[in-house]
Formats: C-alpha cells, sequence, structure tokens
C-alpha cells in the first residue's frame, strides 16, 4: 500500500538541517490496480471498486471450494456405504440418511451463496409490492433498537429526507419505501461482522443508483446528490449499531493508536520537517483551526459530514503552509504537516472513524475528488505514525527508545549525561510549547531560591538553639556566683511612729443642733 512506502529521506546524521523530510510519491496514493481511483491502506492499497472486486471474487472462490469439498465428502460416504453394503436387511436406510445429509448441506451453502443478493435485491423487485399483510404488518413494526435510537439528530435527518424527497414526487416515495424498508431489515443483522454489513450498505448504494437511472432515468447528477440525502438518512438512522461493532476489534486499534500518539508526545516540528511557523498568529490560528476539525471527526454520524471535517482540516494545513512559506503549498509539505496535527490532536476513536468511512461512506466519494485525495493522505499518515522509528526521525535507536519510555525529553536532556548541551531556550514548536517550558524554567529557579530559604531557615534555627543555650548557661553561672537572699520584713504596731505619717488623720466629732 502507498502508506506501507511512505518513508522519510534525511541527510547525514551530523546535518540535520539538510533534512528533506517526508516525501511520497502522489501515484502511490491511486489504486494498485491502476484504475486511476484512489487506493486505501483499509483496501490493501485498492480502491474500494476493486477492492469489492476481490472480496467478492475470494467470496464466490471460497463457495466453490466448498461446494468441492462437499461433494468429496458424499462421494466417501456413498464409497464407504458400498463396502459395508454386505447385508440387505436394510439396504436403503443408511443411503438415505447419507443423502439426507448431504442435501441439508447442499441446501445451505445454496441458501448462503444467494443470501445476500436476495436480501438486497428484494427491495427493487416488483414482487415486494406484493407482499402479504402479515409482512407488511412486520415491517411496519419498528425493532425495538431502531425505538431506543430515536433521537434529535435522527428525528432532523428523517425530516430533512422525506422533504428533499419531496421534490421528485414518484421516485422520492420509492427511494423512501426502500430505504426505511433496508433500515429494518438491518435491525436484525447485528451478528454480522463489520465487513459483512459493510456489503451489504454498498450493496444497497449501487442497487438504489442504478434502479434510479436505468427505471426513473434520473440524470448522474441528480443521482450522486439523492444517494448523498440516502447516505445520510440511512447512516444517521443505523450509526449505533455499524460504529465500531462488537464483532470488530477497532475499539482496540483505537486504543493502541491512541497510546502510540501519546508516546509520541516529544516530536515536533523540526523532527519531521513542518514548513509551519507557528510564531505567525495567522498560521497559529490555522494550526489550532486544524486540529480543532479533525477531533470534531468523531462528533459526526454521517461518513460524507466526517469527509467534511478532514477536508476541512486539510484546507487549513494549506493555509498555514502558504502564509509561512509566502507560496502554494506542495503535496511533499502537506503530509508532514497531516501528520504533525495528528500527533498534537491525538482525534478520538481516529481507527474505528477511519473504518467506518471507508465502509459505509459512498464509495465515489472515496475514489475521487478532494474529498478522497485528503483522505487517503489522513491514512497515510496514521500508518506512518504505527511504524515511526528512530529511522524516520534521523535519531539514535537508544535515544529514540528513551524518548519513547519517557526517560528524557529531546529538549530538555539531562546536564549530567554524555548528551550535548542546549541553550537554555531551545526552539520549540509553537508559543504555547514556548510559554510551557518558560514557566518550567520559572518554577526551576523558584525551587532552587526555596532550598536557599530552607537552608538558612534551618541555620537560623541551630543558631537560635545555641544563643538560648549560651544564655542560660551565663544565668545559671551568675545565680551560683550571686546567690539570692530573701529576708523576711521586720514586724511594726499600726500605730508606731514610723508609719504615722502615712496613717489618715484622725476624725472629729461634729455637734448637730438638735
Amino acid at each position: 500500500s502507498p502508506a506501507a512506502r511512505l518513508m522519510p529521506f534525511y541527510g547525514p546524521m551530523s546535518q540535520r538541517t539538510e533534512r528533506r523530510g517526508i516525501h511520497v510519491d502522489q501515484s502511490e496514493l491511486l489504486c494498485n490496480k491502476g484504475c486511476g481511483y484512489y487506493g486505501n491502506a483499509a483496501w490493501q492499497g485498492l480502491c474500494s471498486k476493486c477492492w469489492r472486486e476481490e472480496y467478492q471474487r475470494a467470496r464466490q472462490k471460497q463457495i466453490q471450494e466448498d461446494w468441492a469439498l462437499a461433494e468429496k465428502l458424499q462421494r466417501e460416504e456413498e464409497a464407504a456405504y458400498a463396502s459395508i453394503q454386505g447385508a440387505q436387511s436394510q439396504p436403503q436406510a443408511q443411503p438415505q440418511a447419507s443423502l439426507g445429509t448431504f442435501s441439508k448441506f447442499e441446501e445451505k451453502k445454496t441458501n448462503e451463496k444467494t443470501r445476500k443478493v436476495t436480501t438486497v435485491k428484494k427491495f427493487f423487485s416488483p414482487s415486494s409490492r406484493t407482499a402479504s399483510k402479515k409482512d407488511n404488518q412486520e415491517g411496519k413494526t419498528p425493532s425495538p433498537s431502531i425505538s431506543r435510537q430515536s433521537s434529535i439528530e435522527t428525528d432532523r435527518a428523517s425530516r430533512d429526507f422525506v422533504d428533499f424527497l419531496k421534490t421528485m414526487q414518484k421516485p422520492g416515495r420509492e427511494v423512501h419505501k426502500h430505504s426505511r424498508t433496508f433500515i429494518e431489515s438491518m435491525a436484525n443483522k447485528k451478528d454480522l461482522g463489520a465487513d459483512e454489513l459493510s456489503e451489504y450498505v454498498q450493496d444497497f448504494y449501487q442497487n438504489m443508483s442504478e434502479r434510479l437511472m436505468t427505471h426513473f432515468k434520473v440524470s448522474s447528477e441528480n443521482v450522486e446528490r439523492v444517494m448523498d440525502e440516502v447516505e445520510k438518512y440511512i447512516m444517521t438512522r443505523l450509526y449505533k449499531s455499524v460504529f465500531c461493532p462488537e464483532t470488530s476489534d477497532d475499539e482496540k486499534k483505537d486504543l493502541a493508536t491512541q497510546k502510540r500518539i501519546r508516546a509520541l508526545h516529544w516530536v515536533d516540528i523540526q523532527m519531521l520537517c513542518v514548513p509551519v511557523d507557528e510564531e505567525i498568529p495567522e498560521v497559529s490560528e490555522n494550526v489550532v483551526k486544524a486540529i480543532t476539525d479533525v477531533i470534531e471527526m468523531d462528533s459526526k454520524r454521517v461518513p460524507r459530514d466526517k469527509l467534511a471535517c478532514i477536508t476541512r482540516c486539510s484546507k487549513h494545513i494549506f493555509s498555514a503552509i502558504k502564509i509561512t512559506k509566502s507560496e502554494p503549498a506542495s503535496a511533499d509539505d502537506f503530509l508532514p504537516t497531516l501528520i504533525y496535527i495528528v500527533l498534537k490532536a491525538n482525534p478520538p476513536r481516529l481507527q474505528s472513524n477511519i473504518q467506518y468511512i471507508t465502509r459505509f461512506c459512498n464509495p465515489s466519494r472515496l475514489m475521487t475528488g478532494e474529498d478522497g485525495y485528503y483522505f487517503t493522505n489522513l491514512c497515510c499518515a496514521v500508518a506512518f505514525i504505527e511504524k515511526l522509528d528512530a529511522q524516520s526521525l534521523n535519531l539514535d535507536p537508544e535515544d529514540f527508545e528513551r524518548y519513547m519510555s519517557g526517560q528524557a525529553s529531546p529538549r530538555r536532556p539531562e546536564t549530567d549525561s554524555s548528551w550535548p548541551q542546549v541553550d537554555p531556550g531551545p526552539v520549540v514548536s509553537s508559543p504555547a510549547l514556548a510559554k510551557v517550558y518558560q514557566n518550567l524554567e520559572l518554577l526551576s529557579g523558584l525551587g532552587g531560591r526555596q532550598d536557599r530559604v530552607l537552608a538558612a531557615a534551618q541555620s537560623l534555627q541551630s543558631d537560635l538553639m545555641t544563643w538560648q543555650e549560651s544564655v542560660g548557661q551565663e544565668v545559671q553561672e551568675i545565680m551560683e556566683k550571686y546567690p539570692l537572699e530573701i529576708r523576711p520584713p521586720a514586724p511594726s504596731a499600726i500605730d508606731s511612729d514610723v508609719e504615722n505619717d502615712l496613717l489618715p488623720p484622725p476624725l472629729t466629732p461634729q455637734v448637730f443642733a438638735g
């Protein structure tokens, strides 16, 4: 696949500024079959059309092998029966059992062979119009899962779908009828694998578009418009049951990719040779918008809306490169910048979203146009991140492992190690990171000041304790040299001459006239 051939081309190890960065030939983004459409790493480098042909060819081969195995088993059973047919008491019992067993197996394989075609084709066959009353009633009864999925978004999608189809009159009624029937039938296919669910949806898209063009003579441009609305309606209703289904390993891949990107947090612009200068306000704004768009992809339900998020993200990347270089961006500039954006954003459920778009998007969008081009580049970026190693970043393998484990950082090497020293103000990938490292340096200085203050406080405490002990010792020596003598006071009469001056004058009698 093109993602497997993605390799960076660097200069000598001692001249990292001469690296050419990540390069991929645009022809490698196309289908490996040479049909001219965009390929996809999830389809082994094929486009959706060639992949479906390969898938159906492999499926048909498997059915033929099963038939050959069944015929071989039948011949072996018949030969074994003929060898023990000496006794004629029950000459037909065993053959009938054997033939009965094979007939059941044959019937099962026949049903399996025609199940998919019959299930999808019956929505468009005239016999579906004359279905029994019981079948019609069953079709009108919504399944519990569909009822639980009812929400504001699904109701709005249903109203928009009906409003759009009203302008088409009879073709619109047919499209609405078949779409509702398809959604109800998908409610009974929860246990199928992700690839089988994708086959059902893609077959429905194909048969619906063919019926519009052949039966109703709708132009190809209008068919695309109708299929966009059909995709929006169907996938909004089926989103909860087909996005990251339990039968797939999408969730496991999501966790692995998220852990991988988190471990690569130290990769910066210089390592990827990204031609973007985030010191420029307009460039920084476009980078933030690109990160926001790729994260917003997970909040959308319709594959077309998820693709629109990828397209907006890519256009912001091209704008950032154009502002930085003052010239139009090239494809070689776009891919490493997209890789950098994905590393910075670490989008939630990235693998599930890529698989969801791959499985259920209108195939024409993925094979051609700017949506298909940007989506193919995103798949290449994710594949490159998964295979990123020391050679890809022109690093020593031991340093790469230390960075990945978190034992060291390329921006802040240990002073006691054998690494080359860097300037106190290293060049970082964005103003936000520059502010972070500036604050870290400030905190480091404050930590040193705190240590000095604590040392001075401990010294002061020791001095106070020594002073207290010395003062106590001096007081003790003085008390021993000049002992304190407490003499009792001399007794005295209350009317003694000594204290008469301190007494108040005697009271003088007063005479009052009667």
